[in-house]
């Protein structure tokens, strides 16, 4: 089967004629396959501005145009660009259905860099198919474009809004997803974590659109709380799950290392040498030598030890099923905590009595929507960054992530996928 009868079955260009093929080496190891192509006999250019067949004015000089490698060799279709004359937009040079404006890489090879992009870093990408990083960076955010223009947004019910951590000196992004079941997505990133930053996204999405939200998953800030109240008043605001687990953690942890201090001054033997996952772990998750490990400790009466034990009785409050009994349940473990003398877990039991009417929109919103779907993406965006060694700046950022998580669509006419 000869090349142009390949290219013509995979890209066939409307007022275009594959010629002529040749192959020429580049390096001792690498070829070169240049595909002649050429406008069609009577068939005139099409103004790049109004988009109407005009009349040829002359030509410019020859152009290469990148296409997608084939058995490893480097693939480049060579034409020399008309110019039109339009009487409506004067001299101009044609539209080109296989690249846009000047790019030297054809629309086709730019999907397919940015397809590549998903599964390598955009560094390999680019040693692996010999383009430079800026033409990785420039496909992938082409590619991100269209998707962002072209994504649905309606049926958007839950969302979940969570804070990330993408560059050092404490510089965050609001990130906001949705995770109805069947559709968990990247919706919108924000610069900062901030109250403006928040409202931001409000008002991106529209006020038609806000008010048909049903469930909003957040942690216990105070920015997130308040905007939550203004902007989506009709939605069931529920305080996520993980952060509360995160919350009460820390506070164990806290305590381990202020015993582990005032056990030292004292003199005493140092019980709680490499027990810090051990009190942190889920009681199924421990292994047996964990559990006797535990038991002593609770035998010693460590702070530590009763610590966590209230954070694992804490865990009953999520198998509750009746508000009712929930709210019972929470009221009788804060009074419980706030007598254990142990500030920390005081200190979350504070913070759990404040929001009491959040926490108890768990059991209202329980199964309407993917409870851990928010930290979920988040450990993917952490996977992102991580293949990415980090940002150069807040625009590389938001095209990495956007198009790792977004969920974008492509368009109807890559009928024929390279990968």
């Amino acid at each position: 089967m000869l090349i142009q009868t390949i290219l013509n079955r995979l890209q066939k260009q409307p007022g275009f004629v594959y010629g002529k093929v040749t192959v020429s080496p580049v390096t001792a190891h690498a070829l070169r396959l240049d595909v002649q192509v050429r406008s069609r006999k009577g068939c005139r250019g099409i103004c790049s501005k109004c988009t109407k067949r005009r009349p040829t004015y002359d030509h410019q000089p020859q152009r290469a145009f990148q296409f997608v490698p084939l058995w490893g060799i480097a693939v480049f279709l060579l034409y020399a660009p008309r110019r039109v004359d339009c009487h409506e937009c004067g001299v101009t040079i044609e539209l080109l259905p296989w690249a846009e404006g000047k790019h030297h890489l054809t629309t086709t090879f730019a999907w397919f860099l940015a397809s590549w992009a998903k599964l390598l870093c955009w560094k390999d990408v680019s040693e692996r198919f010999h383009v430079s990083w800026q033409t990785v960076f420039r496909a992938v955010g082409a590619a991100v474009l269209w998707g962002l223009r072209h994504r649905n947004l309606d049926g958007i019910r839950s969302i979940g809004v969570d804070e990330f951590a993408w560059h050092k000196r404490h510089k965050y992004l609001t990130f906001v997803y949705q995770i109805d079941h069947g559709c968990k997505r990247l919706l919108w990133i924000g610069r900062n974590r901030t109250l403006v930053t928040f409202n931001d996204f409000f008002d991106w999405l529209g006020k038609e659109r806000s008010a048909l939200i049903e469930f909003v998953a957040s942690d216990m800030w105070k920015a997130f709380i308040g905007v939550i109240a203004r902007k989506a008043s009709s939605a069931v605001h529920v305080l996520d799950r993980f952060h509360v687990a995160k919350m009460l953690g820390e506070a164990v942890d806290k305590v381990r290392r202020l015993e582990v201090r005032s056990l030292r001054v004292a003199g005493r033997p140092a019980f709680l040498t490499k027990t810090r996952w051990i009190l942190l772990r889920r009681h199924s998750n421990r292994s047996r030598s964990e559990r006797t490990h535990l038991a002593e400790l609770v035998r010693l009466n460590l702070r530590s030890a009763r610590a966590c034990l209230l954070k694992e009785h804490f865990d009953r409050f999520w198998k509750y099923v009746s508000p009712l009994w929930g709210g019972r349940f929470l009221d009788r473990w804060c009074t419980e905590a706030m007598r254990s003398r142990l500030e920390p877990i005081k200190k979350v039991a504070r913070s759990l009595r404040t929001h009491r009417p959040l926490l108890l929109n768990w059991f209202r919103a329980r199964q309407a929507f993917s409870h851990g779907a928010t930290e979920g993406l988040n450990n993917k965006a952490r996977s992102v960054t991580k293949r990415a060694y980090g940002f150069r700046s807040y625009l590389h950022a938001q095209v990495a992530l956007y198009h790792a998580m977004g969920q974008l669509p492509e368009p109807d006419w890559l009928t024929h996928r390279f990968w």
